[in-house]
C-alpha cells in the first residue's frame, strides 16, 4: 500500500509539474514575443491568459461533478489532450481572435487537470488516507515554475515562441499522456473509492465553514497573485538594486518547496489546522520584516512569503477533506475553485491602480496586512470529533 501510495504522488507530481509548467507559466515566456509578432499590446495578449483563469472557474464545479461520479483519471487525460490542441491553436494564431480562442480551450483544459483535479483524484484512490499525498504532489510540482521558465527561456531562442508551443504540444501527447494513461490506477481498482452522495455542504456549519474557507484562499490567492505580476518592482521599491530584486524574488520558489517540505516532516504530529494557521502566519510575519529596511529583511520577506504560499498549496486539498470528508469532494474542490481563479484572474488589474499609486513598502505592509485577515478566517474553524 505504501509503494503504490508512493507511485501515486509520484505520477501525479510529475503530471502536474508539466500541465503547470506549459499552461501557467507560459505567459511569462510567450507574451512579450507573441504580442510583438502580432501587433498588439503586452496587456491585451496577457489579458488573455486571464480570460483562460475565467474559463477554467466557470468549468471546475462541473469537472469536479464528474470526477465525482467517475474518478479524476479520465479528466486528467482529457485535460492533457486538451491542453495540447489549445498549443496547436495558439502556436498557429495570425491575430488576436484565434490567440484568445486558444486559451479559451487551454482554460478548459485547466479545469480538467490542474491542482484540483489532481487533489480530487487522489481523494477518490485513497479516501481520507490522501493528505501526505497531496503534499507529495505539491512538492514535485513545486519546481514547475524554475523548470519551465528555464526550459522555455531556453527553447523559445532555438524554436521562436510558435515552435515552442508545438513543442510544449508534443511534450504534453507524448510524454504526460501515455505516463497517466499507464501509471495512474483508474478508481474502480481502489478499494477506497467512495461515491460522492452530495455536493456542496448542506447544513449551516458547514456552510459557514465553507464560506470561511473559500473567502480564505480567494483571498490568499488575490493577493499572491497581485505580488506576482508586480513582485520585481515592489522589491526594488524597498530599496534593492535590480540584481538584488531579482536575487531576492527567485528566492520565493524555493521558499514554496521549503514550506512544503516542512508541512511534511512535522506530519500527523501537529494537528491539520493548527498547521494551516501557523502558515498562514508566515506571510504577515514576513511582510513585518520589512519594516527593519534592508536587503535582509527583504529575503526573510521571500522566504516567509514563499513559504506560505508552498503550504497553502497543501491546505487547498487537505483542509476540505479534513473539515468535509472524502464525499462528495470533488464537487468541493470545483465551488472552492471559483473564487480562487476569479481572484486570480482578476488581481493584477485591480491592484495594479493602487501599486502604482503606493510607496512599495506600504504596497507590501498592506499585502500583510490583507493576509493576516485571512488568518483570522481560519481561527473558527473545526475539525469533526474523531
Amino acid at each position: 500500500m505504501m509503494a503504490s501510495r508512493f507511485r501515486l504522488g509520484a505520477v501525479l507530481g510529475a503530471n502536474q509539474t508539466l500541465s503547470w509548467g506549459m499552461t501557467f507559466y507560459l505567459p511569462a515566456i510567450v507574451a512579450g514575443p507573441a504580442a510583438a509578432e502580432l501587433g498588439q499590446s503586452g496587456f491585451r495578449v496577457l489579458g488573455a491568459f486571464s480570460w483562460a483563469l475565467l474559463v477554467a472557474g466557470g468549468c471546475a464545479p462541473r469537472v469536479g461533478r464528474w470526477i465525482d461520479r467517475n474518478g479524476g483519471r479520465g479528466a486528467l487525460l482529457a485535460s492533457i489532450v486538451v491542453i495540447a490542441a489549445g498549443h496547436v491553436v495558439l502556436a498557429g494564431s495570425p491575430d488576436l481572435a484565434v490567440w484568445y480562442l486558444g486559451w479559451t480551450i487551454i482554460g478548459v483544459g485547466m479545469s480538467l487537470g490542474l491542482y484540483d483535479a489532481a487533489f480530487a483524484t487522489v481523494g477518490g484512490l485513497l479516501g481520507d488516507q490522501a493528505g501526505p499525498c497531496i503534499t507529495g504532489i505539491t512538492l514535485l510540482a513545486g519546481f514547475a515554475s524554475s523548470v519551465f521558465w528555464t526550459l522555455g527561456a531556453t527553447l523559445i531562442g532555438v524554436l521562436g515562441w510558435r515552435g515552442l508551443l508545438m513543442a510544449y504540444a508534443g511534450l504534453m501527447l507524448l510524454i504526460n499522456l501515455p505516463m497517466v494513461w499507464l501509471l495512474l490506477p483508474p478508481a474502480a481498482a481502489q478499494p477506497h473509492r467512495q461515491v460522492a452522495a452530495g455536493g456542496p455542504p448542506k447544513s449551516a456549519a458547514q456552510r459557514r465553514a465553507m464560506l470561511l474557507l473559500g473567502t480564505f484562499f480567494a483571498l490568499r490567492w488575490f493577493i499572491s497573485s497581485a505580488i506576482a505580476v508586480h513582485v520585481l518592482s515592489l522589491l526594488q521599491g524597498v530599496h534593492l538594486t535590480e540584481p538584488q530584486a531579482v536575487a531576492v524574488a527567485a528566492l520565493i520558489g524555493p521558499g514554496q518547496v521549503a514550506g512544503r517540505i516542512l508541512e511534511y516532516a512535522i506530519g500527523p504530529r501537529i494537528d491539520l489546522l493548527v498547521k494551516a494557521r501557523i502558515g498562514a502566519l508566515l506571510f504577515p510575519l514576513g511582510a513585518a520584516l520589512l519594516l527593519l529596511g534592508g536587503a535582509w529583511a527583504a529575503t526573510g520577506f521571500a522566504v516567509l512569503y514563499g513559504m506560505s504560499n508552498g503550504i497553502m498549496t497543501i491546505n487547498r486539498g487537505t483542509l476540505p477533506l479534513a473539515l468535509f470528508g472524502a464525499d462528495g469532494y470533488a464537487r468541493l474542490l470545483g465551488w472552492l475553485a471559483v473564487p480562487v481563479l476569479l481572484a486570480q484572474a482578476t488581481a493584477p488589474t485591480l491592484t495594479a491602480p493602487l501599486i502604482a499609486a503606493l510607496p512599495a513598502v506600504d504596497s507590501l505592509l498592506l499585502c500583510g496586512a490583507g493576509a493576516a485577515v485571512a488568518l483570522l478566517l481560519l481561527l473558527p474553524l473545526r475539525l469533526p470529533a474523531g
